[in-house]
Parts: structure tokens; sequence; C-alpha cells
């Protein structure tokens, strides 16, 4: 007669020089030949999947960001100043080894015949752009051409609307200064152009050889000095961190990060949906590790006995099992992370094209990512309850009824909730979306189990005034309760998933797209004079065209915050600094926009409300400014000052007009002010533009139409990859309801063994078997569905900022389809058992 396993596992146990980790690596792979560890592996395959996949997929967009940056710098590293580059930076970038071109910008005005035109006039150094394209027209509305360099020397490239408002042709002349230049090209493209107010006059482009001769540029001229770079990443760190410390208190360091904070907001929310699909599946497969562990730890309780009667030390046990969960997590993390590669493949192929060429390849860290997942995941969720079976006493060899003594619940909820916590704070890259996720998680267990188990004392009650096989089918769900409210717990996050899923995360995304819908602004009118305001609120309605509003606009600069003096050297932040030394763009209104949320304070009550001050919170966080701090701006030869009675949240990404600082109409109606607005010019109307400027002459248009196309990109891939993503969620809550029902299919067929030697057909045990996981699955459908509505709600309006409506789709599908979905599943899996016959059960039962 042959020893069983654990029999010759004790033997050699016994032996005098044993091995336990070979000893461990051969039981693992008894443990796989017996399909025990399928359901466990399949939970940690999938987690690790959905980690490294967006890992992978992160760490390869954030080296193309950087190029994609550099592409708007037009450089890979910016020095700009207000005063001349000076030569040791120079000497230090060549001896670095990266590769320079400069540029001098400044506003001046262009004479062409009786006419001018403030311009934004650009020098440029051969070699410019080191990165991204100047691509130029060589007749209006004709094809682009893309440069690799700038202008010639003599010669100037400029923008359409300067050709409409000096009514001047390609190959005429126009005079810069002292420098006449002739007009060679227009310019379709330019990479480093920027937006914002500031840059509001059209460009005119000249090679840097005809600067002196426009008699420009003296010491005292207002003029941008950049000083682009590029190389290899190395030599720019190197150089960048010399840098740090060397340049003058007028120079700042812009890297690729910096290039455009236009798209930070549709970028950042396409970023946390990311994190949020990914640290969805972690949860829901951490649910299905716990279940899969339980049923582990079951198979082997029979096997450890034995190896506990044969002599096997309980420390002995307890590293075997160690080693065992090291090398299942390590089997199942390349497992993991070999389709996470692939999985990334998937998402390359919806979002690639954010960057428009090839994505470098990924650094070793998602690997580290996706390791420390699984083992983390497995150590906690599954080690405490294995580590218990190393005290399974010998008696259990004879007396069945003996089993693993009951974890400590506070051991195994530690160990648990740790895991879960070290995972979301690792995983989210972002603490403040991390600490919901975990409070918002530790507390629908924690409803789930409470709410579980009144509702397991309810069937309880209701299973003894119930008849026939109803009474059969709840006694089941009381029969077990521990085990019930875990089914319960198990299927309801199951089942959230599946909801978040199918319903919740079609209305957060919709509500997301729906946060930049067509129509939204792509055009920007300033310089609007105050008696234009009227006439050019007629000629819109004439065309057919609505605005955003028409808004005042006052110039002041910011001198004191309280008692605190503003300026440019009290600041070591680089964008503070920027704010301190230029003027604001102020504005009064009566009411608060609807992009625009009150976070702190109250509004004024009235348009006679003395000064005061509403603030954005960004820029108030960047110069402390605080609620209740005394502003004091100098406007037009005077002082203004007021409190800062609100703190604002400012939707910049709806591309309506905004401003950072607010006040009462009283208190800025009497200064001098010019007015903006903004407006969405339908495709193919791009003719009326002329008109416009024809009728009024002052005003500049600034085409965003580029930006906002690129922003509306940024959200529809987002959404694509985010459904992606979400695949591995939705296969993480099929996995949990598989282990949910598989984890009472062990006592539930010794049960069924003993109704049928009893004399109960099949018939009626099947039907109690359905009433009994129906109920469980009508009773986690309630849970979950009423946890998804609230989930929901927060994640729209607490994380992503986004309007948020109960679907009454998730209240239909949740609660019948959960009953019938559990109930047939449940039915399914418990009929093989049921058809056997009850002698092998009974025996296996002992």
């Amino acid at each position: 007669m042959s020893a069983s396993p654990a029999t010759a596992a004790a033997a050699r146990l016994a032996a005098p020089r044993h091995n336990a980790w070979r000893l461990a690596l051969r039981l693992l792979g008894r443990d796989w030949r017996g399909g025990d560890l399928g359901l466990l592996l399949a939970a940690l395959v999938l987690t690790v999947a959905a980690v490294t996949a967006v890992g992978f997929f992160t760490d390869r967009i954030a080296s193309a960001i950087d190029r994609q940056g550099s592409d708007l710098l037009a450089a890979d590293l910016v020095i700009a100043s207000s005063q001349p580059i000076t030569e040791p930076v120079r000497a230090r970038a060549a001896q670095s080894g990266l590769i320079s071109a400069e540029t001098l910008s400044f506003r001046s005005v262009v004479l062409a015949g009786e006419k001018t035109q403030l311009v934004q006039a650009k020098a440029v150094s051969p070699g410019y752009p080191l990165r991204g394209q100047l691509r130029v027209q060589h007749a209006l509305n004709g094809p682009s051409e893309t440069m690799t360099s700038g202008p010639a020397p003599g010669t100037a490239w400029v923008e359409a609307p300067l050709l409409h408002a000096l009514g001047l042709s390609i190959g005429e002349r126009l005079r810069l200064g002292e420098q006449p230049l002739r007009i060679d090209a227009i310019i379709a493209h330019e990479p480093d152009r920027g937006g914002g107010f500031a840059q509001f006059a059209p460009r005119v482009m000249m090679a840097a050889a005809d600067l002196p001769a426009t008699g420009l540029i003296t010491p005292a001229s207002r003029v941008d000095y950049r000083l682009l770079l590029a190389g290899e990443p190395a030599a720019l760190r190197t150089f960048g961190d010399w840098a740090k410390s060397h340049l003058t208190p007028d120079a700042e360091l812009q890297s690729a990060q910096d290039a455009r904070p236009e798209l930070a907001s549709a970028s950042e929310r396409a970023a946390r949906f990311l994190h949020l699909a990914a640290l969805t599946t972690v949860l829901v497969a951490g649910a299905a590790v716990a279940l899969a562990s339980r049923r582990f730890v079951e198979r082997q309780t029979d096997a450890v006995a034995v190896m506990r009667a044969l002599g096997a030390p309980r420390g002995l046990l307890a590293r075997l099992f160690a080693w065992r969960l090291l090398g299942l997590g390590l089997i199942a993390s390349t497992l993991g992370c070999l389709l996470g590669y692939l999985g990334q493949q998937g998402l390359l192929l919806i979002l690639g094209d954010w960057f428009g060429e090839r994505l470098p390849p990924p650094s070793l860290r998602p690997l580290a990512l996706g390791y420390g997942t699984g083992l983390i995941a497995l150590a906690g969720f599954a080690l405490p309850p294995l580590v218990q079976l190393a005290r399974v006493p010998p008696l259990r060899v004879l007396r069945r009824d003996l089993g693993a003594p009951p974890a400590s619940l506070a051991l195994a909820m530690g160990a648990a909730v740790a895991a879960l916590a070290a995972l979301l704070f690792w995983l989210a890259d972002d603490v403040d979306l991390a600490l919901r996720v975990l409070g918002g998680t530790l507390a629908a267990i924690a409803a789930l189990a409470g709410l579980g188990s009144l509702l397991v004392w309810g069937a309880r009650i209701a299973a003894r005034r119930a008849r026939g096989i109803w009474r059969l089918g709840l006694a089941g769900i009381g029969r077990r309760p521990a085990q019930s409210v875990m089914q319960l717990c198990g299927f309801g996050i199951g089942l959230l998933a599946l909801l978040l899923l199918a319903v919740v995360r079609v209305d957060l995304l919709r509500d997301w797209q729906a946060s930049l819908p067509e129509g939204a602004p792509n055009r920007f009118l300033i310089n609007i004079q105050p008696g234009e305001v009227e006439p050019l609120r007629a000629f819109f309605r004439d065309a057919g065209l609505d605005t955003s509003g028409l808004y005042p606009m006052v110039r002041g600069r910011l001198r004191a915050i309280g008692e605190r003096l503003v300026d440019e050297e009290t600041y070591d932040n680089a964008r503070a600094e920027r704010l301190a030394r230029r003027e604001f763009n102020l504005s009064f209104a009566s009411d608060l926009q609807t992009d625009n949320r009150l976070m702190a304070g109250i509004w004024w009550p009235n348009d006679q409300a003395p000064a005061q001050f509403s603030v954005e919170e960004g820029i108030a966080e960047t110069l402390n400014i605080a609620l209740g701090d005394t502003l004091r701006f100098w406007v037009a030869g005077q002082e203004i000052s007021g409190p800062v009675t609100s703190l604002r949240e400012v939707r910049w990404d709806s591309f309506n007009v905004n401003f950072f600082v607010i006040a009462p109409p009283a208190a800025l109606n009497d200064q001098p002010a010019t007015w903006v607005t903004s407006f969405y010019l339908p495709p193919g109307r791009d003719g009326w533009i002329p008109e416009l400027l024809e009728r009024f002459p002052s005003v500049t248009v600034i085409d965003i139409d580029a930006l906002l196309t690129e922003v509306r990109g940024v959200i529809d891939q987002g959404i694509r990859a985010v459904e992606y993503v979400f695949g591995f969620t939705l296969l993480a809550g099929l996995l949990v309801m598989i282990t949910g029902i598989q984890a009472s299919l062990g006592s539930r067929r010794a049960e069924q063994a003993v109704l049928r030697t009893l004399g109960a057909g099949r018939g009626p045990l099947l039907r109690a078997i359905m009433i009994e996981f129906t109920t469980l699955g009508l009773l986690a459908g309630l849970l979950a569905s009423a946890f998804a509505a609230l989930i929901g709600w927060l994640l729209a309006t607490q994380v992503f900022d986004l309007a948020y409506g109960i679907d009454p789709w998730l209240w239909l599908l949740g609660v019948p389809g959960s009953a019938l979905l559990i109930g047939l599943a449940g039915t399914l899996a418990s009929w093989g058992p049921l058809v056997r016959p009850p002698l092998g059960a009974l025996r296996a039962a002992g």
C-alpha cells in the first residue's frame, strides 16, 4: 500500500537534513495538481495584471509627456529671464553637451504706410526650434510647410490677423523700429507660442541678426530672453541641478512639465480615472483572494493533521506555508506582469496617438510594482488564515469535527486593512484619492457585514415561519450564519464592482464628457472698448452667435497682502514670483459665474457692496492669501483695498472667461476697463472673423480651437482607456462571485448527502438550493445597488467635480438581476455534487 502525499511529506520532514523550501515547492505542485490553487492564482494574476497594465503604460507616457512638453517649449529645458542670459550659463550648457538656441520676445509697434499695429515681436537664432514643429504657409489658407529654422535675415514671418489688420499681403514690407522687413510667410504653428491674454497681439518673427538694426532693444527695454536647450536626459538633469543653484534671481528654469498648463485639468482627470479603475480591480480581486484562501485552508486541513500526527512541529509547518505562499506569489506575479505587459499594448492602441509618435519603452519600475502588489495582497489577505493551519490538532486524523482553531479576527482584519492601505497609497499616486477609496471601502465592508448579519438573522426568522421547500432553502442561510455573511459580503463586493462598471461608470464618464460639451467656446475676444459692448452684442445677435457673456477687465498690480508687501523676492516659488511682478486682470461682477464654486466665505449681497475680493483658491494658495486678508491693488494711479471675503474654485477647462480676482461692481466700475468674452464659432464660418475685425478694428481675436480639440481628444480617448482597464475589474467581480459560491460547497455537499440518505429527492433539494442562492443574490443586490449609487455620487461630486444623477437602471439591474445571476450560478455549481451518489461525500466528511 503506497503512502499518502501527506505521509510522504511528513517522512521528509523527519529526515535529518530536510530542505523546507524544496519541500514547500513540492507541496505547491501537489496543490496545483489537486485543483486547490486555481481560484487563488487567478485572483492574484488578475490583480497584478491590472496594476502592471496601467503601470507599464503610465511609465511609458511619462517620458512621452516630457517629450511632448519639450515640443511645446521648442526645447527640453528653457532658461527665461528679463535680462540677457549670462555667459557662464551658456558656457556650462555647452560644457554639458547641450545644443542651444535663443529667442528674444518683446512688444512693439510695426508700421505699414500710415497704419500701425501693436505686435509681439520675436527674434530667433539659427537652429530654432530645437524641438517641435515650426510650420508656415506661403499663401492665406494654403498648405503648411515644416521649417527647420527661422526666417532669413531681412525677412519676417507673421500671423494672419496682422495681414488683415494692416491690409498687407505676402511679399510686401513692414517696418519694425528702424528695420524694414519683407513678409515672407504666414506662421501656421509656432511650438512655444503659449497662450493667455499676454499673447494677444499678433506675432512677428524675425532673425536675431536683424535685431540690432531695429534700434528697439536698450538696457531699459522689457524683453523676454530665452535660452533653449536640448540634449540627452542625463546631461539635462546634470545641467538642471547646476542651474537651480546658479541662476540669477530674475531667471527661471522651465521644464517640459511646465509647458502646457491648459491641459492639466483634462489630463489629471484622465489619470485619476485610470488609477481608480486599477484600484477598483485591486479591491475586488482582494476579496476574491480572501475567499479563495478560506477555501484553500479548508482543503488543507486533513493533510496538515496527518503531518502533525507524524511529528511535524508547528514552526516548520508555518514556515512551509510561508514558503508556499511566496512561491505562489512569485508565480502569480510573473504571470500577472506578463499579462499586464500585453494588456498595456491595448492601452497603447487606444491612447498612443495622444503623442503622435512611438512611445519609448517602459522602465523596470512597473515590474517592481507588480511583484510588490502580488506579494502584499497575498500576505495581507491569505497569510493569516494559512498560518492558523499549523495549529490543527493531530487528533483531527481520527475526529473530523476538529478543524483549525479560528483565526484571530483582529489579526485577520488588521492584516487585510494594512495590506489594503499599503496598496492604495502605493498605487494611487494621489493621497486624497487613496484616503477616500480606503475610507469608503472600509465603511462599505463594515456596512455590508452589519447589514448582512441583520439580513441573515431575518432569514432565520423567516425560515421558522415558512413551509416546505422555502423552509429548507431559507434554513440553509441561517444554518451557516458566519459563512452566509461572508458570502453576502463577497457577492455584494462582486455585484458592486459589476454595477459600478455597468451603470455608474457610464454615468460618470458621460458626465465627464459633458463637462466639455460640443459648442464650448473656441475663440476669445479681448480689448473690447466700453462703447463697443452693446454694438458687439448686437453684431453677435445678427450673426446668430452666442457669447459666454461680456466681462469687464481692469489692470491692477497687487501691492500688499495684509501688512506684507508683495515683492517677487518674497517668494521662492517661480510661479509666485511671476505673479508678484506682473499686473493682474481684475474684474467686477454681481453674481457668481456658473462654472465657479465658492469653497469658503460668502458672496457680496448686491452691486453696491463695499470693496472686497473673491480670489481663486489656486492663486490664493500660491501667494499665501487667506480668507480675511486685506488686499491692496494699485489701479490707474490709485490704491483700492478690501478684505478677501470668499475663495472660489474655477473650472478652467470650461474655456469660459474667468478671473483670479473679482470685486463687487461698486469697487471697480469707475476704473478704466476693457471687456472680454469667449464664443463658439462653428466650422465653416471662419470668414466671419474678417467681418468682425473690420467692424471692430480694436478688438483682438484669440483662436483656441486647436487647444480645445486637443482637450476633447484627451477626454474621449481617456474614456476608452478607462473602459478598457475596467475590463479587469469586470473579471475580478465575476471571480469574487465564483469564489463565494465555491466557499460553501464543501459543507453543502455533506449536508446534501445526509438529506439524500434520509430520503430527500434531488428535485426538492435543487429547488431549496435555488431559493437559498436567489435570496442571497437578492439581498446582495439590494446592498450593492445602494452602495453603487452612494459611491457614484461621492466620486462624481467629491473626487471628479462632476454633476451626478441616480440612474434607475442601477436598481432595475442590481436587485432582480443579481438574484437571477447568483441563483442560477449557485444552482448550477451545486448540480454536480447533487447528482452523484451520496456515499462518496459521506466518506469524505468522515
